[in-house]
């Protein structure tokens, strides 16, 4: 898939062949949902369908659906992509629509003028396009910077205190459940 060759609605509805909700704030609900540990896996699953599928009934494989949700939300890529960075075989998050969402609204406002609020549609490929477009004079880059900086490579004492706080002062708030930060916590021992 190509933005500059190819017609994404036509690509999506090629592939899909049954409506499909394509509008960035589906996948950003999406995203939210899934890193929200309140719900199972299971409750995830059904609600990941009703949120791209309008007619649930017009499903008759739910496991080619759900491929279909995961190959559109990476923008229509076989190779899984996130928001995160790899970190010691860990994924490091460093931004979130829930918690970052003034400063990504910010961000679109300044650099493409346009209003995430008052759009009615904008698929999510070119939303995600134009989000890892973003210019570093935003501030969301900016923090997201601080968020992947990998402190063990920086040797200046001063300087990787200050980056530390900035961390500090930017992280996200740990969405993982208890059992969740254990089983990190025993991984991290071994």
């Amino acid at each position: 898939m190509n933005l500059l060759l190819d017609n994404i609605e036509l690509v999506t509805k090629e592939k899909i062949q049954i409506p499909f909700n394509s509008n960035f704030r589906t996948v950003i609900l999406f995203e939210i949902m899934m890193q929200d540990n309140r719900f199972s896996e299971r409750a995830k699953t059904y609600k990941a369908l009703e949120l791209f599928y309008p007619k649930l009934e017009e499903i008759t494989d739910v496991k080619k659906a759900i491929d279909n949700i995961i190959w559109f939300y990476n923008c229509g890529k076989d190779e899984i992509t996130s928001n995160t960075n790899k970190k010691k075989g860990k994924n490091k998050q460093i931004y979130s629509y829930e918690f970052d969402n003034e400063l990504i609204y910010d961000a679109f406002k300044n650099q493409y003028n346009i209003d995430l609020e008052e759009i009615e549609y904008l698929h999510w490929w070119k939303f995600k396009a134009m989000f890892n477009g973003l210019k570093a004079d935003n501030k969301i880059v900016e923090i997201m910077g601080y968020r992947a900086m990998d402190l063990s490579k920086i040797k200046d004492k001063d300087m990787k205190k200050h980056y530390k706080q900035l961390q500090e002062e930017y992280k996200l708030p740990d969405m993982r459940s208890e059992e969740q930060k254990e089983e990190d916590f025993a991984e991290a021992l071994w």
